[in-house]
């Protein structure tokens, strides 16, 4: 029982230190303020952000048109391919057409 009569004093003053230590410490710093732009710092940022948009504009139309080639350049190659395959049947039978006639 003796025991818990001395360690209750030095708790008591090691929270009695934490809690001035705690007290004295800096406080947390006040947050900034943004600062306020200027008239023309904000006409220089805006005409920034309208060149960017003018630049994606482009981006995009230059997508579409090749996405547009790219379709056309699609139904050339189906197409050649269809061209290829009747010109194979055409040679096929032209070239029986020759072995019939020979025999």
């Amino acid at each position: 029982m003796q025991n818990d009569f001395t360690v209750r004093p030095n708790l008591i003053i090691v929270c009695l230190a934490l809690l001035i230590g705690g007290c004295a410490s800096d406080p947390a710093p006040m947050p900034t303020a943004a600062p306020i732009l200027s008239g023309e710092q904000m006409l220089s940022e805006s005409q920034g952000i309208a060149s960017l948009g003018d630049r994606w504009k482009k981006g995009k139309q230059l997508v579409e048109r090749g996405n547009i080639l790219v379709r056309e350049g699609q139904n050339k190659i189906d197409e050649g391919n269809r061209m290829i395959e009747e010109g194979e049947k055409v040679k096929l039978e032209s070239e029986e057409g020759y072995k019939s006639i020979k025999k």
